[in-house]
């Protein structure tokens, strides 16, 4: 293993179809990679960490009401997704 900036990584091996292969490279070149794939990995986590709170307020109190979706997507991220509508 080896020590980072922001810890110690891990080299694992992963199978991916060739063509996803050959476009993530053409976007970050090969010392990219790594970066890339970490930080998309990282973004998928907290997507999940976030259905899993979805999910455990729903078994609890129901499902969310379009107000209540809104209003998240408000404190979430401001101005900028007013015209997206429930995603």
């Amino acid at each position: 293993m080896k020590s980072t900036r922001s810890g110690t990584t891990e080299n694992i091996s992963v199978s991916m179809p060739a063509e996803l292969v050959s476009e993530l490279r053409s976007r970050t070149g090969r010392r990219g990679l790594s970066s890339y794939v970490t930080e998309a990995v990282r973004h998928q986590l907290a997507m999940d960490g976030l259905a899993e709170i979805v999910a455990a307020h729903e078994e609890e109190h129901g499902a969310l009401t379009e107000q209540e979706i809104e209003v998240a997507r408000q404190e979430l991220f401001g101005d900028e997704n007013t015209e997206r509508g429930a995603a």
